[in-house]
């Protein structure tokens, strides 16, 4: 779950009363999702021009890596899995590649073949035991990133389990919003902001010339910001389990999966993760929850550019060793 704007992230715009420029926002639901997408401009008619023109743009990446649309690429290469190799754009099959080196990284915490995963947990008030052995192994039998065979010359995609799948559902909103921006700086636009429903990248400066600021907060408190953050020309995603879990003989278990066991993650309530890209906070976000707060340290403190900040569940706040925090905003 992730959300800035809401869960662990507070944004601050400030007002652009002596400015000759204005800041534009629009709400819209896209890939299943809230984005907020607001652009600065000399009026209001270029600016709602250049979100259109955004718009048209995360409509497209959706037709192409949409596992729910039938004639999506993705679609046609999780119905040819075990059968044959699928021939893709590739734009696919750059994006399948970065995450495949993700998978590497956090040693399998991420992983894009996890949609082929059964659901056994349930987070609906249903669940009153815990799941088999049995259905929890057989739960991740087709996860596996390793079986997803690329062959860049012929532009193809092959996944050699039958019933397995993948999908892009933990990585998929940050690469969009990341290609919105790429696309709009291109375009001329000089600053603004993508929200993919917590998946948030900036570029530019507010109209008054100052930095986009984002607030974290306690998840436990989300009234208390107990630090602000500039984000210049860069991204940031907070994950949190706080608001969607099961409790079983009195523990408390995640939606978070970790698709290496098929288990729920634990000891964490929120991940902030800061990076160049949408696409790399919303993949590492994730895998720092499964990976747990020492693991998700030292792997996040090895990637350069890279930082962030873990609430466990005792509610103490940890950081990578490049943040330092700015309570005086």
């Amino acid at each position: 779950m992730k959300n800035p704007l809401f869960i662990g992230i507070a944004l601050m715009i400030h007002c652009f009363v002596f400015s000759q420029e204005l800041a534009q926002r629009r709400t819209t639901k896209l890939m299943g999702s809230r984005f907020d997408i607001t652009l600065v401009a000399k009026d209001e008619a270029t600016a709602n021009h250049y979100i259109d023109k955004a718009i048209e743009e995360i409509t497209r990446i959706e037709n192409l890596i949409s596992s729910w649309n039938p004639s999506s690429q993705t679609s046609k290469i999780n119905n040819n899995a075990g059968v044959n190799p699928v021939k893709v754009d590739q734009e696919l099959i750059d994006l399948i590649e970065r995450c495949i080196t993700v998978s590497k990284i956090t040693d399998g915490a991420f992983d894009i073949s996890y949609a082929s995963i059964d659901k056994v947990w349930k987070y609906d008030g249903s669940m009153k035991k815990m799941p088999s052995k049995e259905a929890i192994e057989n739960s991740v039998a087709k996860i596996g990133y390793q079986n997803i065979i690329l062959d860049k010359k012929a532009q193809t995609v092959f996944l050699k389990l039958e019933g397995m799948k993948i999908g892009f559902g933990a990585i998929g909103k940050g690469y969009a919003a990341d290609k919105v921006r790429s696309m709009l700086k291109a375009e001329g636009v000089t600053s603004g902001i993508i929200n993919a429903s917590g998946d948030l990248t900036t570029w530019g400066k507010q109209p008054d010339g100052s930095d986009w600021m984002v607030g974290i907060t306690n998840p436990l408190n989300k009234d208390n910001i107990f630090s602000w953050f500039p984000v210049v020309n860069a991204a940031v995603a907070t994950s949190g389990n706080y608001e969607k879990y099961v409790i079983l003989d009195e523990k408390k278990y995640s939606h978070i999966i970790d698709p290496r066991t098929g288990y729920p993650s634990t000891g964490i309530l929120s991940v902030t993760i800061f990076a160049p890209s949408a696409e790399l906070c919303d993949a590492m976000a994730t895998s720092v929850f499964i990976t747990g707060v020492q693991t998700g340290l030292n792997m996040i403190n090895q990637i350069k550019g890279v930082e962030c900040i873990i609430i466990d569940d005792e509610d103490n706040i940890h950081t990578s060793k490049n943040i330092e925090l700015n309570k005086t905003q």
